[in-house]
């Protein structure tokens, strides 16, 4: 089965156009990436278990099917990963949510972890772990390291914008994991930035620089 996934449709580059744009205001990047981020999550979300049940319609009682079990999960990696997280609870409200925190040396690139919370139950639920940026893949294979040793299987990783090099050394890293990308770029540039990219996520989503 093919891993990575780049996305087509034509609402979800339309709408990347607008987040790729600089005069783009925060409020409606935030705006644009949840509704990004809910538009890819039918599609990331397609294998879930479902099950039989019966219920009573107004005419008569059928079988119908609902999601099986515990479900899903959704990881943020913070801060930036969080301004993906509400369009897909709009899709699972019923879903957890925990988070990873990394933050990335300015100098050596390298991601160092300074938070986890999980929940407890996250060995037995699917996990998708939510970044707007893929870059260098430092970050997402440091989040996805500390998930595994926290005893999660079955992971996915889902991206607004993708470069090259972090798409490999991800795959090289984690050949399991199953990545979903909004658009997938030209190359990084002397400093990590994803190039043509969008600028920085988290500064954008919060209005910070």
């Amino acid at each position: 089965m093919e891993k990575v996934h780049v996305f087509n449709h034509p609402l979800i580059q339309h709408k990347l156009s607008f987040i790729r744009d600089k005069k783009t205001s925060s409020k409606d990047f935030r705006q644009l990436t949840n509704e990004v981020g809910m538009l890819m999550g039918y599609e990331i979300t397609r294998d879930l278990p479902l099950e039989e049940v019966e219920v009573e319609t107004p005419v008569e009682k059928t079988t119908c099917k609902r999601l099986a079990g515990k479900k899903v999960f959704f990881v943020p990696i913070l801060r930036a990963g969080l301004g993906m997280v509400e369009g897909l609870l709009s899709l699972i409200p019923s879903a957890r949510v925990g988070h990873v925190g990394l933050y990335r040396d300015p100098e050596t690139l390298i991601p160092h972890e300074y938070f986890v919370k999980l929940p407890k139950d996250c060995d037995k639920r699917q996990c998708i772990v939510v970044d707007p940026m893929l870059a260098t893949g430092g970050s997402a294979i440091a989040a996805i390291n500390s998930l595994k040793l926290r005893g999660v299987k079955e992971i996915k990783f889902m991206c607004l914008i993708a470069a090259p090099e972090g798409v490999e050394k991800l795959r090289k890293e984690h050949p399991d994991v199953e990545i979903f990308i909004a658009g997938l770029d030209s190359h990084l540039n002397d400093h990590g930035y994803i190039v043509p990219g969008l600028g920085d996520a988290g500064d954008r989503i919060f209005g910070t620089k």
